[in-house]
């Protein structure tokens, strides 16, 4: 993806100045949203790496990649609860949609070290 594309996440800003400084580590996420949108975002690119180092030690599987076999279409947040840049814990309700369907998941963020990471998930039908 190039950094002038729109941004996976569905922010109002190119790739190059949203997400995309995440996933190169040039700078982190400020609130839980952030870094569910930018997670979203490396599942478009197939950036396998930002999504271990943003996953939490504690709950993160051995391997983490994504599946090269979903196309990602869209992100709509529904609900947050917490998650700001005073906050240790934080909620991001989203729909993320790909042509068969729609994952409809609740996240839990944690903010350790002053860096937020995804937790865990309660996933929709």
């Amino acid at each position: 993806m190039r950094p002038d594309e729109p941004c996976p996440c569905g922010a109002a800003t190119p790739y190059g100045s949203c997400c995309l400084p995440l996933h190169l580590g040039e700078r982190q996420a400020q609130t839980a949203e952030q870094l569910m949108r930018s997670r979203y975002s490396a599942y478009v690119v197939g950036d396998g790496d930002y999504l271990w180092r943003t996953w939490h030690p504690r709950t993160r599987p051995q391997d983490v990649a994504s599946d090269a076999t979903v196309t990602w279409t869209g992100l709509e947040i529904v609900d947050r609860v917490g998650g700001g840049p005073g906050d240790d814990t934080g909620e991001v309700e989203f729909l993320a949609r790909h042509p068969a369907g729609v994952l409809h998941e609740r996240s839990r963020f944690a903010r350790r070290a002053g860096r937020w990471f995804y937790v865990d998930g309660d996933i929709s039908d």
